[in-house]
């Protein structure tokens, strides 16, 4: 079922889901496993399942020399959703990426995911390679999320690269994207950023998950704005709660995102990181409770791989 489909059902009432990252390759999918395990209990209509690009490793020759290698760390997105999707009886959302991936490889992907009867993809642009400033597009493939959106919703019209095939079983994607209540880290204003995203809905997105906030009347004002600007795709708040007291560096730096000054407080009075994690559940949980009782239409957690905070929030959110 499509991600705009479980919303319609819900009929106004709040659904759960989030998102995990593959494991590493040579680690086992039950760990994984694992970790959905103690979420499955709400209910969640759709687990979403990050794609990571290429990285370069440095392997040393015979002759002393170092030689530069591309590898991916954690492959496999497509099998794991429908692995997920097999046990768990949800949907599941794999993430396609502008970076790292040639159009072709983007439509093997599209067709595998047809094949295996996943509805829904998240479109995204990707972040810049660890030796790049800024993101730069692969060879053949796409600049802009748009433009991915566009290949996606082609696809879904029986329009491949290369030729047209008409038939009466073609996929249907419902198509995510992202969207950044405090701006993109490249955008130069959260305007420009909000022309940014209307592109990638003009093109055929069909919903937005935002990236994590910690502030809700950023989260409130971003979706005003977007209604404003003719954004009229339901918007879904993307919640990660702090673990971990060097998040108080990492996220705004990474992310470029404001981190409220109570919460600063709150984290920096923490003896050790099991205090944090409990002023990171405490801060979330309050914040959900008041997303929740505004209506939005899903609450989506980034659990990256772990659970047992998101499980305490959603136990006093749910």
């Amino acid at each position: 079922m499509k991600v705009t489909e479980h919303i319609e059902n819900a009929k106004g009432k709040t659904l759960f889901s989030f998102e995990i990252v593959p494991p590493q390759k040579g680690k086992n999918i039950q760990e994984l496993y694992d970790n959905i395990d103690p979420l499955i209990e709400f209910n969640p209509p759709f687990i979403d399942v990050t794609t990571s690009r290429e990285e370069h490793i440095y392997i040393k020759r015979e002759d002393g020399l170092l030689e530069r290698k591309i590898t991916r760390m954690r492959p496999g997105t497509v099998g794991i959703c429908a692995a997920i999707k097999q046990k768990y009886n949800v949907d599941t959302i794999p993430h396609v990426l502008c970076g790292g991936f040639t159009k072709e490889e983007t439509e093997y992907l599209l067709v595998d995911c047809h094949y295996l009867g996943i509805e829904n993809v998240m479109a995204l642009r990707g972040d810049a390679m660890k030796h790049q400033r800024y993101f730069e597009p692969t060879s053949g493939g796409h600049c802009y999320a748009n433009e991915l959106v566009d290949q996606i919703k082609n696809l879904s019209r029986g329009k491949y690269l290369n030729e047209v095939i008409d038939s009466g079983n073609h996929a249907d994607f419902c198509v995510g994207v992202a969207g950044y209540p405090e701006k993109h880290l490249e955008s130069p204003s959260l305007e420009t950023d909000l022309k940014k995203l209307k592109a990638k809905v003009d093109a055929g997105a069909d919903y937005v998950v935002t990236q994590m906030f910690f502030n809700n009347q950023a989260y409130f004002k971003f979706v005003e704005k977007a209604k404003q600007m003719g954004i009229n795709v339901p918007i879904i708040p993307g919640i990660k709660p702090i673990a971990v007291k060097k998040h108080l560096q990492l996220l705004p730096h990474v992310f470029s995102i404001d981190l409220p000054q109570d919460l600063i407080d709150g984290v920096e009075a923490c003896k050790n990181n099991k205090e944090v994690r409990q002023v990171g559940i405490e801060w979330a949980i309050e914040q959900t409770k008041e997303l929740k009782a505004a209506g939005v239409p899903v609450l989506h957690f980034y659990s990256m791989g772990k659970s047992s905070n998101i499980k305490q929030i959603a136990e006093a959110v749910f």
